[in-house]
């Protein structure tokens, strides 16, 4: 913007101006440069402008500015357009099935061949192929936002928890569904507590509740008796006269045939008729209590405090006055006072991590302590800001003193644990950016006869939205690899979940920012193919996708909302749908299993992958070993037999002559 000088004057005067900028002649005159007509331009000096007064200058300048980014802006989206124009688009597959439910799902978890939905006033139970709705339960007066489900063989236990942190316990069984017991519900409401996690060993014979109550939070730990339960609902004894009444209604009836339940695909009730045996409460395990200055009067009373070496490392037995910790503060504060906004102090645990680990000589146990093998009998923890992971061992009653029996301690505060599905690797991530990878199945074997054949591949994903692949072998140092580098100028393709398929090793399910979902071959690496909802659907919170892998079977299901459920507030007529992917139903996907890219010695001969193969896999692989071995020992026996028959015949012969 500007104003043409001279524009109030009627007389406009031209002249011819030099282009470029004018230059010194040399002195001498041969040196001058020969004029040429193209070197002028016809210049109107009446067009000239004038700098605008304020504030018009300043408008003028955010208005360039603005011109400007939108510029930029346009040559941006160009410039992805090309992008992803010449990018090699993976193939999309669309769901196989949409289960059309009435309410929407908060939460939701794969067991066998059956699909738990935890929703409004309580779950429901659907087929996991034919999207059939089985059963549903909803006798509660609130929703229920977590659920969890353990597969015990022919068995399912249900593990709901609702709005007010009341965890409850189901065993689905054949065509029954029977109530446990709900596991911190009291009469007084002023004394409820809130189960913020739980976790359920493998095989279901432990359990253990971190609730949280009047500031305090602990962890419960049970013995679920599984046992008892199948001998109970197959020669059911309907409980008389309980002495103690459950407060919830409706719950000692059977569940009435309706017009809802006709339509279900199997007739499946509620026996709140049947009292089951509860579990028992073995252990209440508290956070650490912050170190504090030593209260023993010699080092001899620290070492008598401490009983057969176990929970060496936890800091809590030392011989550290206050004066030295006080001393220790003020050169802290001296040296980084300048730093510090406000007084810092310590903040309570507010979060635990959990595991049921199995048998193990790398972790130190007690020696009359025997398990089968199998089953849990370790339970390892650490609390968030703790550098500490401590081990319980899970063959104690309640009356036991509850001590560690092992401490690892780290060097920075442990961040992120995380335990395989076989429970045979377990993976400490430490603040400082360390991981610590653990081999549990291989320290079964104190002094083994043959080199380790240790072998683990671990999905790291970073804060910043980074994925990296970390390989172990043997006793050779790991290999770091990037599988997806850091966005940096995209935010919108930032990965927010990762989750394996464990039926088909080597597969990784990315779930992205801008609702995306792909799958990808962690050994090669590359994406094989992605996977979209219909039109209509997408992703409310692309960030939290709300999913669930199956661990038998190569298939996950993934929560689709619809457009009008979000704008709209009356939600009655809107239909929540739920999408299955089989990723072996698919074309690119069919022979997937056949032809992964992890050698097929590495699935026969290591246990971790052994045990996420489906049954017919394990059952083939078995039975193949099974055969080899005979084979090679049928091979041996006619070796030896042949021996045999040649010694005989040269005895013959030298008997002869």
């Amino acid at each position: 913007m500007s104003i043409p000088r001279g524009s109030q004057v009627q007389t406009r005067f031209s002249s011819f101006m030099r282009k470029g900028l004018l230059e010194v002649p040399s002195p001498t005159e041969k040196d001058w440069p020969k004029d040429d007509e193209d070197d002028y331009v016809f210049a109107d000096v009446g067009q000239e402008v004038d700098s605008l007064p304020q504030p018009y200058r300043m408008i003028n300048k955010m208005v360039n500015l603005l011109f400007d980014k939108c510029w930029e802006v346009i040559q941006e989206r160009d410039a992805l357009r090309d992008v992803e124009f010449n990018r090699t688009q993976p193939t999309t597959y669309p769901p196989l099935v949409e289960s059309k439910l009435n309410k929407m799902p908060n939460c939701m978890a794969i067991s066998q061949d059956y699909v738990f939905f935890g929703g409004a006033k309580g779950f429901s139970i659907y087929n996991l192929y034919n999207a059939k709705r089985i059963y549903i339960w909803e006798k509660l007066k609130v929703d229920v936002t977590s659920i969890w489900a353990t597969d015990l063989g022919n068995e399912i236990l249900i593990a709901p928890v609702d709005e007010t942190g009341i965890a409850r316990l189901f065993y689905f069984y054949k065509d029954g569904l029977f109530l446990i017991k709900a596991i911190n519900e009291v009469d007084d409401a002023s004394k409820q507590t809130t189960c913020i996690k739980m976790e359920i060993s493998q095989g279901g014979d432990f359990a253990a509740f971190l609730l949280q109550g009047a500031g305090d939070i602990w962890l419960d730990v049970y013995k679920l008796p599984k046992e008892s339960w199948l001998k109970e609902v197959e020669h059911p004894q309907p409980a008389l006269n309980p002495k103690k009444k459950v407060r919830q209604p409706q719950l000692n009836t059977l569940e009435p045939m309706t017009s809802e339940n006709l339509e279900m695909d199997m007739n499946v009730c509620f026996r709140g008729d049947i009292k089951l045996s509860l579990p028992v409460h073995i252990m209440k395990i508290k956070p650490p209590k912050p170190v504090t200055g030593t209260t023993f009067k010699s080092p001899l009373e620290v070492f008598a405090k401490v009983e057969d070496y176990y929970g060496l490392g936890s800091g809590q037995n030392h011989f550290i006055k206050d004066s030295q910790w006080e001393q220790l503060a003020a050169i802290f504060l001296a040296s980084h006072q300048k730093y510090l906004d406000k007084e810092w102090e310590e903040e309570p645990p507010s979060m635990a991590t959990f595991h049921f680990l199995l048998p193990s000589r790398i972790i130190t146990m007690p020696v009359e302590v025997k398990g089968p093998s199998g089953v849990a009998c370790v339970l390892g923890i650490h609390w968030a800001g703790s550098h500490n992971f401590f081990f319980y061992s899970l063959h104690r009653t309640l009356k036991d003193k509850v001590d560690p029996e092992g401490v690892w301690p780290c060097a920075a505060p442990i961040a992120v644990s995380q335990l395989s599905c076989t429970c045979t690797f377990l993976v400490l991530a430490c603040e400082d950016g360390v991981l610590t990878l653990w081999d549990l199945a291989e320290g079964q074997n104190m002094y083994p006869e043959s080199p380790l054949k240790s072998q683990m591949k671990c999905v790291v994903l970073c804060t910043d939205s980074s994925l990296y692949l970390v390989t172990a072998k043997g006793t050779q140092g790991p290999t770091i690899s990037v599988l997806v580098e850091r966005p940096v100028k995209h935010l919108d393709e930032a990965i927010c979940a990762v989750a394996p398929v464990l039926a088909l090793p080597g597969m990784l399910l990315i779930f992205g920012k801008n609702g995306s979902v792909q799958l990808m071959d962690v050994a090669k690496p590359q994406i094989i193919c992605a996977f979209v909802l219909p039109r209509t659907y997408h992703l409310a919170v692309p960030w939290k996708p709300l999913f669930a892998v199956s661990v038998q079977h190569p298939c996950f299901l993934l929560r689709g909302d619809h457009p009008d459920e979000i704008e709209s507030d009356d939600t009655k007529d809107i239909q929540n749908s739920v999408f299955y992917f089989n990723l072996e139903a698919y074309p690119l996907l069919e022979n997937i299993s056949r032809n992964h890219t992890i050698p097929e010695t590495d699935v026969t001969e290591n246990t971790a992958f052994a045990q996420v193969l489906p049954l017919e896999k394990r059952c083939e692989s078995f039975l193949q070993k099974r055969f080899q071995k005979l084979e090679k020992k049928v091979k041996e026996q006619e070796h030896w037999t042949r021996l045999r028959r040649y010694s005989l015949l040269l005895q013959r012969e030298n008997f002869r002559k």
